[in-house]
């Protein structure tokens, strides 16, 4: 859909952390897209990128099989920055020397800055030492001819090495992950001083160029959209209503697994405020039946999927003529499905969502959001006018609460859940937390306790507080909560929540490379 002109192509070798690239070019204002290696020339050719990235990867350059950056892009003359992998196939490439069986380094350390160069101007200066992220097992141990060293450490002796003249620049450190504080800027000078381009990636230029597409591809034709009461759904289905209005017409399955009061308040903004057609559904009763007493979380997820589908298709089949469907499809979910290290195509991430609608339906997709990362879906959706409530709503992937009760669900565990939940998300906002925290929720714990309650002995369940903190949303740790936040939260569940005689804090950090934490 874009028609950005100034844009940088982004070739991945695998890395994990590819997304934080494009996040990173992103926030320079300059359109980015990635593109696995083994397709990147033809994309190149196409695309006419100002600048080109290559990513870091897991395979070694030493392999026969490893892969290798497409050599019309090396001949090109655009400015290439590679990256950790990228360095050393570009080197390999160019006739120098890749060595493995060196000292292995995952993790800080400090580059020391031999030289001046435009991708560190005004960010490092010739003499100092600044600390970095590495990420590698192999290295460059003879540099092509016409590089020269710009930065060293103690385990990269060519920790950033360039040729500026044929407008090369490489790290062996990572600059895209947090790890490496100036790694942003880095990213930043390359876009900008070395490549040329100008900022002009803004969300009012794509609410436009969304709208254009969507009226070309849509014409007269009906658009059905599955609400979920999430934030991309919801921008998805106001940025498409703006598009062709009453062609619209959204369908909201609630399967009694959401947050409390959700159902209603996505009736209320969408119906009331907004006027967009909805059909809402209870199939409460199905979903639950069919849940309970399932401990097995994966069976859970493809009973949800199932139901889900049968749903959503026989109110479709009640509207009747629509020839599309709108999804809230993003930028990561795109790029995972064509992975070449074997993405899924149909289901992306199992644990985040829970089936897609069957080919028998025959309709075309329509999906507004597909080159935009989830902070920049919150920024469409502020643009739009969407409320800041539906707008910062933390993350609440398909298989709801369902799977925020391990083990056996009943109706009794998950209506003691949805009150505890709400009970814990009211206190976060009275705090003034709610937006520091990328996810916060609670989780009723398959086990039970005996406790004490003013007179009486009880035996009932335990309660889990999560909520964590992330930059990139890519790694995320446990929020610093102080004792008497914990305390207050604890107490009013305790006390309000009948079922529930213990609450437990989780502090539990998840590594690099898983996106949702479910």
């Amino acid at each position: 859909m874009t028609s950005q002109t100034d844009s940088i192509l982004i070739v991945d070798f695998g890395s994990q952390v590819t997304q934080l690239i494009a996040r990173r070019v992103r926030e320079t204002g300059v359109y980015c897209e990635i593109i696995p290696f083994n397709i990147a020339g033809d994309v190149f050719e196409r695309m006419k990128p100002k600048a080109v990235i290559f990513s870091g990867g897991p395979a070694s350059v030493l392999d026969e099989s490893s892969p290798r950056a497409p050599q019309q892009i090396i001949d090109s003359g655009v400015p290439i920055l590679a990256i950790c992998y990228g360095q050393q196939t570009l080197c390999a490439q160019l006739g120098g020397a890749v060595e493995g069986g060196h000292h292995r380094e995952f993790g800080s350390a400090d580059v020391e800055i031999l030289n001046t160069s435009p991708l560190f101007e005004d960010v490092w200066k010739v003499g100092g030492q600044y600390p970095v992220w590495m990420s590698h097992g192999d290295r460059v141990t003879r540099l092509p001819e016409g590089f020269v060293v710009i930065a060293t450490s103690p385990n990269a002796p060519f920790a950033i090495a360039a040729d500026e003249k044929r407008h090369y620049y490489s790290t062996m450190f990572h600059p895209e992950v947090v790890h490496t504080p100036d790694g942003a800027k880095l990213l930043a000078n390359f876009v900008h001083k070395i490549a040329g381009v100008e900022p002009s990636w803004t969300m009012a230029a794509y609410r436009e160029q969304a709208i254009a597409a969507i009226r070309k591809q849509v014409g007269k034709g009906k658009v059905i959209c599955g609400l979920s009461g999430g934030v991309d759904s919801s921008v998805a289905a106001l940025l498409i209503h703006e598009a062709i209005g009453d062609q619209l017409t959204c369908i909201l399955v609630d399967h009694g697994l959401m947050r409390m009061n959700e159902a209603d308040e996505v009736v209320s903004m969408f119906r009331e405020h907004y006027n967009i057609p909805l059909v809402l559904v209870d199939a409460s009763e199905a979903f639950i039946s069919a849940l309970e007493g399932e401990a097995d979380p994966e069976t859970k997820r493809k009973t949800i999927g199932r139901l889900f589908i049968e749903v959503f298709e026989e109110e479709a089949k009640k509207i009747g003529g629509a020839e599309f469907l709108a999804q809230g499809t993003l930028y990561p979910d795109v790029i995972e499905s064509v992975s070449f290290t074997g993405g899924p195509s149909v289901t992306i991430k199992s644990h985040h969502n829970v089936g897609g609608l069957p080919e028998r339906m025959n309709m075309a997709l329509v999906e507004p959001l597909r080159e935009l990362f989830k902070d920049e879906v919150r920024v469409l959706g502020r643009e739009l006018g969407l409320p800041d409530k539906f707008v910062g709503r933390h993350p609440f992937p398909g298989p709801g609460l369902a799977i925020r009760c391990p083990g056996g669900i009943t109706r009794e565990k998950l209506d003691i859940l949805r009150q505890a939940d709400a009970v814990y998300l009211d206190e976060i906002r009275k705090a003034g937390l709610y937006d520091k925290i990328w996810q916060a929720f609670a989780v009723l714990l398959p086990v039970q306790t005996v406790g004490v309650m003013g007179d009486g002995r009880t035996y009932e369940f335990v309660c889990a507080l999560r909520a964590v903190t992330s930059v990139d949303g890519m790694t995320a740790d446990f929020y610093p909560y102080d004792m008497k936040f914990l305390g207050n939260a604890a107490t009013r569940i305790i006390n309000e929540v009948r079922g529930i005689n213990r609450v437990v804090y989780d502090v539990t950090s998840k590594p690099p490379g898983t996106i949702e934490w479910e």
